[in-house]
């Protein structure tokens, strides 16, 4: 090489350096500026509410949605499961009732003797032709077994470690639901992702906390039994196959390091645990174990911190709280029960009776645990909260067993239109999600690694939609989420303390926004 050229050389290098810095300073430049017209326009957004629904993973309510990344493109892999051995099941076992025997309504039966061949199945279609008006089989859904079955997002093993064998393959064409129209006028996130694996207790506590509640003393009996690879041991009898029947495991509420994983009861009614004879109505009776009140910070600390308004609203929790105040002989006419006119009340839903700051007595938890009613004549009158956070009674969260897809539906749907008539919509943002997958099979893997995962999650995917007048029209949302992102929304906008769980590289929802509308 000459002098000549080296220097030529040289000049280029400084040049294409020097271009690469302006390229690096302008795209700097770019992402400063969109971050401050995001902020430009969620300064619109006065009002988030949330609607939290039950049970269902992304693929069994809108696995057919078009646009979305549903079950047609799952891989051979993720489609055929595994039997308990490892290896691919010749076809999916019988739907099995709490007994684990088959369920007579579904094949292999009479009308239809044939299995389901290894895959996902429409519940909506023969042979199984099951109805969204009826109440159906409830797949278990705790922590260990939400682990296993996705197997390092494989996916392949949900039929392996459910209680109801085929069933959790099955999904539905939500095409005539109401919520599906809405997710078409407006935003479903398709790669959103519940917060932790496991059940409905678990991810309502990262609805509010991002955090696991801790029960450092409770009775070894209520422990997981975990063997050398920190999976669930086998029952002694146990089948070989889930042909048989449902594997039997050791499970518990509690993880053998004093996490509490599965569902448990709140120290405080309305709780499952009745209070003490003669003691204190307001309080569940600790001989019963009962979670201890917990102390972690949660979404309703930082935004009282920051004195922005908010409210937790619970279908049923006035008629709930009396019925759970009752002398413990009395009969429950509304926790659990599914009698006649009961809202069907779940305790293990209602996250912040679990924290010692909302404890029976104090000013917040009148000032902001209140019952459903009061939501919805706050959405008509237009004063609701800065944040709203709603939870459906019972017979109104499309949760399988104990209620159907059809009521919820109509009712989260009626909710929707009262809220884009209430005087608040103009600048509103409701997100309507699901707390976990209820056991349900999906395809896609959840996002692991650092500041995407840890112990606790996420879990299985989940159906999002978000619905508001700066909402993306007719759009699908393909980023990664999952429930912290509600968190980090209800954060960024309000300048909230950031929560220790949130996970770093979930998105914050603000790509469902288009603030130029």
């Amino acid at each position: 090489m000459t002098n000549h050229q080296a220097k030529f050389r040289c000049a280029l290098f400084a040049l294409c350096a020097l271009g690469a810095s302006l390229l690096a300073g302008c795209s700097a430049l770019q992402r400063h500026e969109g971050d401050a017209a995001t902020a430009q326009g969620l300064a619109k957004i006065e009002h988030i509410v949330v609607i939290y629904a039950e049970n269902h993973s992304f693929d069994n309510m809108y696995g057919m949605f078009p646009g979305a990344n549903g079950v047609a493109n799952a891989t051979a892999e993720q489609k055929t499961q595994l039997d308990l051995d490892g290896r691919p099941l010749a076809h999916l076992p019988p739907v099995y009732t709490p007994a684990g025997k088959p369920d007579p309504r579904y094949p292999p039966n009479a009308a239809h003797p044939d299995p389901l061949p290894n895959g996902p199945f429409r519940i909506d279609l023969p042979p199984v032709g099951a109805r969204i008006d009826e109440v159906v089989p409830s797949p278990i859904h705790n922590y260990y077994q939400n682990i296993e079955q996705i197997n390092g997002g494989r996916n392949n093993r949900f039929v392996a470690m459910t209680t109801v064998g085929a069933w959790t393959m099955g999904y539905y064409d939500g095409s005539s639901q109401k919520l599906w129209q809405w997710a078409r006028e407006y935003t479903l996130a398709d790669n959103f992702f519940m917060g932790a694996f496991g059940g409905s207790f678990l991810n309502h506590m990262w609805l509010v906390c991002a955090c696991t509640p801790v029960d450092k003393t409770a009775p070894a009996s209520v422990h997981a039994q975990l063997d050398a690879q920190g999976m669930l041991k086998r029952k002694s009898g146990s089948p070989k196959s889930v042909l048989e029947g449902p594997v039997q495991l050791q499970d518990g509420r509690v993880s053998p390091d004093g996490y509490v994983v599965n569902t448990s009861q709140p120290p405080y009614q309305p709780s499952g645990i009745p209070p003490t004879a003669g003691g204190n109505s307001d309080f569940a009776d600790a001989s019963k174990h009962p979670v201890p009140p917990q102390t972690a910070k949660t979404i309703a600390d930082t935004l009282s911190a920051k004195g922005v308004s908010w409210a937790w609203y619970a279908g049923g929790w006035n008629q709930a709280l009396a019925d759970g105040r009752q002398d413990p002989a009395a009969k429950r006419n509304v926790i659990y029960a599914r009698g006649p006119g009961s809202p069907m009340f779940q305790p293990h839903h209602q996250p912040l009776n679990y924290f010692a700051r909302f404890a029976p007595g104090t000013a917040d938890r009148a000032k902001y645990m209140k019952d459903g009613e009061e939501f919805f004549e706050a959405i008509d009158k237009g004063t609701l909260p800065q944040v709203a956070l709603y939870k459906p009674a019972g017979r109104l969260t499309q949760h399988p067993s104990y209620t159907d897809i059809h009521s919820g539906d109509i009712h989260i749907a009626e909710l929707l239109r009262r809220l884009r008539n209430s005087p608040q919509w103009p600048s509103m943002a409701v997100i309507v999600t699901y707390d976990e997958n209820g056991g349900y099979w999906d395809h896609v893997p959840p996002p692991t690694g650092p500041g995407w995962g840890d112990r606790w999650g996420p879990g299985t995917r989940i159906p999002t939609l978000i619905v508001s007048p700066f909402a993306r029209r007719g759009y699908v949302d393909h980023a990664t989420y999952d429930t912290t992102s509600i968190l980090k929304l209800i954060s960024r906008r309000f300048d909230l303390e950031p929560l220790p769980g949130v996970r770093a590289n979930m998105g914050d929802l603000t790509r469902a926004f288009d603030f130029a509308q």
